[in-house]
């Protein structure tokens, strides 16, 4: 029978799943926790950095191949022959740009999420968490390679995890607190002034009851009185 949004605050996660699971669910606000909108922003980073470093190369070559190979064409003036040129670019630039740009956001993805995943789960942000972070990577995307390509993508996984972990830490440093520690110090703030409006709540229905109680006891004195 207790009304809705009368309830008892639920409590702080306590264990490591309950912190993951809560990366995906929606506050209040009906929005996603800080760290997971900043997998998503890092990426379709990710995704324009592959496009443009393996699109403007072949982009170039493109161009370059078209222009040696074109000799002895016929086209209706120079303008024809620029835009048939940047056609052919454009081409090699959308075809190994999105070839780059899905690798390297997939890469990316995954990593961000296992480490972010780690860091909720162990409530602590360490340059261990994206070591191994890198290193399932490096080896997912390179496990159908077997044995070999596997072992390769856990050695460069860790290579690009402990200095990539190793920056942030160091911007986490210059901020005062990483993530994870401004999400519990949040978190701990929001329960606690819960509590204290729900006890407040609280307080004022029992003052209503007893009041109501007492104003229905008045009457029955009297009539009790009367006879």
């Amino acid at each position: 029978g207790t009304p809705a949004g009368f309830g008892r605050p639920a409590p702080l996660p306590q264990t490591g799943w309950e912190r993951v699971s809560e990366l995906w669910r929606r506050d209040e606000r009906q929005q996603y926790p800080e760290e997971t909108e900043n997998i998503a922003k890092s990426a379709f980073t990710a995704g324009v950095v592959g496009w443009l470093y393996g699109g403007l190369p072949a982009f170039v070559n493109a161009r370059k191949a078209f222009i040696e190979s074109s000799h002895g064409e016929l086209f209706l003036n120079r303008a024809d022959a620029v835009r048939s040129a940047h056609r052919a670019g454009l081409r090699s630039f959308i075809r190994y740009g999105w070839r780059w740009s899905w690798r390297v956001a997939a890469f990316a993805t995954v990593f961000n999420v296992v480490s972010t995943g780690l860091s909720a789960y162990r409530d602590k942000t360490t340059v261990s968490n994206f070591a191994a972070a890198g290193a399932f990577t490096g080896a997912l995307f390179r496990m159908h390679l077997g044995l070999q390509g596997l072992a390769g993508g856990i050695v460069f996984g860790t290579v690009f995890g402990i200095p990539a972990g190793g920056l942030l830490m160091v911007m986490y440093g210059l901020a005062g607190e990483t993530f994870q520690e401004k999400r519990s110090r949040e978190r701990r703030q929001l329960y606690e002034q819960k509590m204290a409006e729900w006890q407040s709540r609280l307080s004022v229905t029992e003052v209503l009851g007893q009041t109501e109680n007492n104003a229905q006891g008045k009457p029955e004195m009297e009539r009790a009185r009367d006879l």
